[in-house]
C-alpha cells in the first residue's frame, strides 16, 4: 500500500513574499511625511497667518512626492508606489498645486 494518497495530511502553506519589484523603503514617504506634519505644526502654532504658511509647506511635500515618485525606481519609492508611475506623480503633483493655490486663493480674515 506504498501507492495510496493519504487525505488526512494538509497541504503545506505557500511562502507569502513580497513580490521582487515592490520594495520596503519608507524613506521616501517618511520625506513626505514630515514635510505633512511640520507644515500642520507651522499651521497651528503660527499665529492668525501660520494656516497659508503651514498649507503652502504641506502642498510642497507633497510636490516632492511626486518628485520623488517620479526620478526613484519602483523598489526605492518604497509605500509612495502605489498605483503606475504616472498615476501616481500626477496626483501628488496635482494634490500639492491645489493645496498651494488654494492657500494663496482664500481671502485673509480680519
Amino acid at each position: 500500500m506504498t501507492g495510496e494518497l493519504i487525505m488526512d495530511q494538509p497541504e503545506p502553506e505557500p511562502e507569502r513574499r513580497l513580490s521582487p519589484d515592490r520594495g520596503l523603503s519608507p524613506w521616501a514617504l517618511l520625506v513626505v511625511l514630515a514635510g505633512v506634519l511640520a507644515g500642520l505644526g507651522y499651521a497651528v502654532i503660527g499665529g492668525a497667518g501660520g494656516w497659508r504658511i503651514g498649507c503652502m509647506i504641506i502642498g510642497a511635500a507633497l510636490g516632492v512626492g511626486g518628485l520623488l515618485r517620479l526620478f526613484l525606481p519602483k523598489a526605492s519609492a518604497g509605500l509612495l508606489a502605489v498605483r503606475a508611475r504616472g498615476f501616481d506623480v500626477t496626483m501628488l503633483i496635482l494634490a500639492g498645486a491645489a493645496v498651494v493655490v488654494l492657500s494663496l486663493v482664500i481671502p485673509g480674515g480680519r
